[in-house]
This record gives structure tokens, C-alpha cells and sequence, in this order.
């Protein structure tokens, strides 16, 4: 007698704690769309209608980058989304920017999380031992799913060190064989589910190298997969980010195989239903800092979004408003993916702390033209690496000051053909003075006289914009691949 389920998986990825609605960018109509998506009542909504109408197991999946991203999450240190998650439903989770507030708080966050987080590849240095479960088995209506976390693993390498002080983070991939087996063997579990915050190219060379996963729920790059990828047996998908979309898939399970799967790539807009208690708990969330982050900053003319990989009108922004606070030639920034874009019209305090939610001291640094090459390499190859385990960057540094002409495939070291700085060609033995915010905009090993320049990201754009607005901020093609 065959053994027939149906499962819907739903994912939810990169929500950057955007807990309310917020405008986003949809490529459509031959270019940039922008309007509002997104906010948890609405995610929570969905899973209670999905739930109801359903007459299958629901499996509501976090993918992390969770509790970092907007000011009431950095200003509670992830604690003001804890409510609103438990209200969910949610059955596990992994992780990548929660570990920005130390690992100690993001422990004390997951032991109030009423589902576990899961990773196979965070260890104590101390001990060795891991830090989390690797994983869980969840029975639904007969069925039994292997639930697998791997956690980013380059919290130990990219980040600032307080990020990851006491641990070590591996890329998952010599651990995970070993559970796919204990799932099959010793479990007996009829679906294993994984849940990976390492990146969607990432993913798929780690499932061209491992088999035995089902459905693979990507997260860290931001993707969205309005189609299911396919590497080997394994569904891979991804669901954009910032909570404006959901993941959905609708798995015909027979005999412990997938016979059939139907994906959707859910924008959560305002078609579907509000769950009224995760509104109020985003309310009571929000409520003490609404009045101060609704205040009118400025005016721009043109939008400002991230979503380019080698510039963006948001930091073109920031950068700006860097170099005059600073006097600087150059201005740096990290390749940042989170940030709700900015519409036509008023800029609030809010969209500033978008933007960098962290809100980071501006310093200044002189940077050799040599160690500007070097360090500019570094970033593409971190971006563009052909092998996708050394992609460990985001997107391309954010850079102002610059004009660079690349060759994105060509080998680490050579993709710069020519580089110039305000106009004139690279000085390799020159330094230049430029402008940073964080450890990774100007890494430490490279310039000399670090000093502070005595202001902050947030105050330095207030002050750009009180004095340039309304703004127009472009494309320069500060990197053009040629």
C-alpha cells in the first residue's frame, strides 16, 4: 500500500526585521517599480489562512538575518522582535546578522524563542562542542521531516569580531553528510529540509557535492527564485527579502519521495489578510520610537534602493554625505543587501537608520593608491569568485571618489583594467584620504592616521540633506564591467 502526503513548506527569509509594511523595488515593465510589501501581520495572516484552508501539514521555516535591520531591533537588541515571532508558528530557524548584537544576546533571544535555532556548523573554540542543535524532526500528519540548519559561516571571517567572540563557524559541508544519514537511518524520516543561510550560489555547489537533501530553503543573497532551481534532487529556492515575499511550496510526498511540488513566490502585499494580534504586537514594537523616526529629514527627487550589485543610489547618498562631512577624496562603505528602498518625495529619520541601522562613527584614513588596488581586488574576488565557497563578500564595495573599469570574470587579482580617483589615473605611491564607517569599508590592515572625524552615519546624512535637499542622487558608474 503506498503512503501518500502533502506538504506545504513556507519560508521565510532575510526579513531584516521589517516589521511593518514598506515600499519595495519590483523589476517590471521594462525597469524599476516601487511599492509597498511586506509587514508581519500580514505574514502571519497569510500562515493562519494558509493553515485554515489547507487541508495538508503547514511547515513555516526561518531562514535568519531576522532580528537585525531596523531601529526598534538594534535599539532592543533583537528583543522587541521577540513577541511577534513566537505569535508565528514557526518551527525552526538559522541565523547570519543576529550575531551582530554578541553571541552571548543571541542566546539569551533564541532561549526565549519558542522553536529552536539550528546549526551544524557553529562550534565553542573553547570546547568544540556545538553551540545549537543541528537539527529536529518535526511528525506532521503522519509524516516525518528532517529539519537541517546551517548558519552563515562567514560571521568569523567578514564581521566585526564581537560578532562571533568565542566561536567558530564552519561551512557545513564535511558536517552535513553525516546528518543527512542519522536522518534516514536512525530517524527513519521520510523528507529532510534543509534551511541555509550561506547563499544561494553557495547552496547549489554544496548540494553538487552532497545528496540526500529534498528541499533546500536558500537565504543571504537576497534571491528571489520566482522558479524553483533544481541541483540534482534537491529544490532549491530563495525568497527575496526585507519580508516582502514568501516561499511556498506544495510537496506530493509518496513513500518518502517527491512525486510532485508547485512553487509560489508569494509577495506579501495588501491582498492578503492582517492577523489582528501580530498587529498589535508590532504596534506595541514600534510605538515607543514611531514619533522620533517619522521626522522629515529631507527631500529626494530620484528613488534610492540597494539592489544593484555595483553601486547603488542609497550609499551614493551615504558617501556623499560622507566626503562633506570629512573633506575626504574617497568614501567607503560595505556592499550592504538590507535597506527598504526610498520613493520620490520626504526622507524620514527612519529611512536613514534603513540604511544603516547601526549607525556607526565616520572616520578617516589615508589609503595608499597601492593598497587602494589591493584592497578594491580583494572585494571583487570576495564578490566574483568563481569557486562560489569564496564569494564571501555581499555586494560590491560601496565607493565614491572612483571610477573603476573591471572585468568581473577575469582572475583574483586582475579584474581592475584601469582605475582612476577623482579624475586622474591611479598613484599607486600616492595616499589618498578617505572616508569609512565600519572595520570592512577600510579593512585594518590597509592606510595609516585612522582618526574619527567626531560625527556619526545618521547625523553626517542629516546634515547633507538639510542643506542639499531636495537631492538627486545617480548612477555614477563607479564600477563599469567592460
Amino acid at each position: 500500500m503506498k503512503n501518500e502526503n502533502k506538504l506545504t513548506i513556507l519560508q521565510l527569509n532575510d526579513s531584516h526585521a521589517y516589521l511593518e509594511p514598506h515600499q519595495e523595488m519590483f523589476w517590471e515593465k521594462g525597469g524599476q517599480v516601487y511599492r509597498q510589501a511586506g509587514g508581519f501581520a500580514r505574514i502571519a495572516g497569510y500562515l493562519q489562512q494558509l493553515r485554515r484552508e489547507q487541508n495538508v501539514a503547514v511547515l513555516a521555516l526561518d531562514c535568519g538575518d531576522t532580528f537585525h535591520g531596523t531601529y526598534p531591533a538594534v535599539a532592543t537588541k533583537g528583543e522587541a522582535m521577540l513577541p511577534i515571532l513566537n505569535a508565528l508558528g514557526l518551527a525552526a530557524m538559522t541565523a547570519h546578522w543576529e550575531f551582530a548584537y554578541g553571541p552571548e544576546q543571541f542566546k539569551k533571544l533564541t532561549s526565549q524563542l519558542n522553536y529552536p535555532m539550528l546549526a551544524i556548523n557553529i562550534y565553542e573554540k573553547q570546547t568544540d562542542e556545538l553551540v545549537y542543535k543541528p537539527y529536529i524532526v518535526q511528525e506532521l500528519k503522519g509524516l516525518k521531516v528532517g529539519i537541517i540548519g546551517i548558519a552563515c559561516n562567514i560571521v568569523d571571517k567578514t564581521m566585526p569580531p564581537h560578532f562571533s567572540e568565542g566561536l567558530r563557524f564552519t561551512l557545513g559541508n564535511e558536517e552535513l553528510p553525516g546528518y543527512i544519514q542519522k536522518l534516514r537511518e536512525e530517524e527513519k524520516v521520510d523528507l529532510i529540509v534543509l534551511i541555509s543561510h550561506l547563499g544561494f550560489p553557495q547552496n547549489m555547489k554544496l548540494l553538487s557535492e552532497v545528496e540526500g537533501v529534498d528541499v533546500c530553503l536558500s537565504s543571504h543573497t537576497h534571491y528571489r527564485t520566482a522558479k524553483p532551481a533544481r541541483q540534482g534532487n534537491t529544490i532549491v529556492i530563495e525568497s527575496g527579502c526585507h519580508g516582502s515575499f514568501l516561499g511556498r511550496l506544495d510537496l506530493d510526498i509518496e513513500d518518502g519521495k517527491i512525486t510532485d511540488f508547485k512553487h509560489e513566490l508569494v509577495e506579501v502585499s495588501d491582498k492578503l489578510p492582517e492577523d489582528g494580534q501580530v498587529k498589535q504586537l508590532v504596534e506595541e514594537a514600534v510605538k515607543p520610537y514611531r514619533e522620533e523616526l517619522s521626522q522629515q529629514v529631507g527631500e529626494t527627487t530620484t528613488a534610492l534602493d540597494r539592489n544593484t550589485i555595483l553601486e547603488s543610489t542609497m550609499d551614493n547618498l551615504l558617501l556623499h554625505s560622507m566626503l562633506e562631512a570629512t573633506g575626504a577624496e574617497l568614501a567607503f562603505s560595505n556592499g550592504w543587501r538590507y535597506g527598504a528602498p526610498i520613493v520620490p518625495g520626504p526622507i524620514t529619520l527612519n529611512d536613514l537608520y534603513n540604511i544603516i541601522p547601526m549607525n556607526p562613527p565616520v572616520q578617516t584614513v589615508n589609503i595608499s593608491g597601492e593598497e587602494l588596488l589591493e584592497m578594491l581586488e580583494d572585494n571583487l574576488e570576495k564578490t566574483f569568485a568563481p569557486d562560489a565557497y569564496n564569494q564571501l563578500g555581499g555586494f560590491v564595495k560601496r565607493s565614491f571618489g572612483l571610477k573603476a573599469f573591471i572585468k568581473i570574470e577575469a582572475p583574483k587579482g586582475n579584474r581592475i583594467q584601469k582605475l582612476f580617483v577623482n579624475g586622474e589615473e591611479l598613484d599607486p605611491q600616492r595616499r589618498y584620504k578617505a572616508a569609512f564607517v565600519t572595520e570592512q569599508g577600510v579593512p585594518e590592515n590597509y592606510g595609516q592616521q585612522r582618526e574619527a572625524a567626531g560625527i556619526k552615519a545618521i547625523e553626517a546624512m542629516k546634515q547633507y540633506l538639510q542643506k542639499h535637499s531636495p537631492v538627486e542622487i545617480k548612477l555614477l558608474g563607479t564600477f563599469t564591467a567592460v
